[in-house]
């Protein structure tokens, strides 16, 4: 089973999202995810400054097995991007939950309506047979 943090939010689509103290929004990888797609060869991020939608697409993760679209859990301006993951994505391998991609700043009036807490995360797994 794959390690799912009772302190992180999730998406669907297998993103999670932590908030930091500076009123930003952590994202990265979930463990299923990341397991599911194998070593990670390089992930592509929005750029700095960009504005995104809940549920847009704004990047992609190539793996050894597959290439797969990032979401975005909320809607706002990308604030900052892990310059790390560029020269090591295999972090997101190595510690999913530590290897964040970006931060959002979210929009005014932006809710985590649409995250999962870690229980439903669990369930939505359970669901798909994971």
């Amino acid at each position: 089973m794959s390690m799912i943090p009772a302190e992180l939010k999730y998406t669907d689509a297998h993103m999670w999202a932590r908030p930091e103290r500076d009123g930003t929004l952590a994202v990265g990888l979930t463990d299923h995810a990341q397991q599911n797609l194998g070593t990670i060869l390089f992930v592509t991020t929005p750029g700095v400054g960009t504005f995104v939608g809940t549920g847009e697409a704004v990047g992609a993760v190539e793996a050894v097995s597959a290439i797969a679209e990032m979401y975005s859990p909320a809607r706002g301006v990308v604030v900052q991007v892990n310059p790390a993951i560029a020269d090591d994505p295999e972090q997101v391998n190595n510690d999913p939950y530590a290897a964040w991609l970006f931060k959002i700043r979210r929009a005014e009036g932006a809710s985590d309506d649409e995250l999962l807490d870690a229980d439903a995360y669990r369930r939505l797994l359970e669901d798909l047979g994971a």
